[in-house]
């Protein structure tokens, strides 16, 4: 049984959810946002670093999917989204996860079966598929969507011995 933690990131809320994986499918396990107020970039990109570690070192997962960069109309907006990414990969890095890398559109054509869903979709498939009760904060339903487009993405491709993920030693294993 995988635990998989899943990162929607974000300069202000970067959303988390961690599932196992088990024979017949994902579980729920955790999920929640790191919050980092309105302070400097430096600081809230440092508040996301420490919060990601914290999460990995509380449920101990072994792999990650995190989501890709996209382009926004804002650039600033993109580039500190893709710092704050950027910030998550270091502290999955450090401590060993394999990394996986999942667009907005694969996400959602992986849960709601068509790229074009908007996130309420995403969020009422997420509280189907891990039989959750209460409907997750909308940053934290993308990261447990996330998380298991992972598990599906790894699911199919590990009976053919192949796998996207980084390994432990850094290198790409294909």
């Amino acid at each position: 049984m995988t635990l998989i933690l899943g990162i929607d990131p974000g300069s202000r809320i970067t959303g988390f959810g961690v599932v196992r994986e088990t024979g017949r499918g994902c579980e729920y396990v955790a999920s929640g946002c790191i919050r980092t107020g309105g302070g400097l970039l430096h600081d809230r990109l440092q508040i996301v670093f420490r919060g990601v570690r914290e999460v990995i070192q509380t449920y101990g997962p072994v792999t990650m999917g995190i989501e890709r960069v996209f382009m926004a109309r804002n650039a600033d907006s993109a580039l500190k989204l893709g710092q704050a990414r950027g910030a998550a990969i270091v502290a999955a890095a450090e401590e060993g996860l394999e990394i996986a890398e999942y667009s907005a559109t694969q996400v959602k054509q992986a849960i709601v079966g068509t790229g074009a869903a908007n996130k309420e979709q995403v969020q009422m498939m997420v509280m189907h598929l891990l039989k959750l009760t209460q409907k997750p904060q909308i940053d934290a339903s993308d990261a447990l969507a996330i998380a298991l487009t992972h598990a599906h993405t790894r699911s199919s491709l590990m009976p053919h011995g192949l796998s996207t993920a980084r390994s432990r030693g850094g290198r790409l294993r294909l």
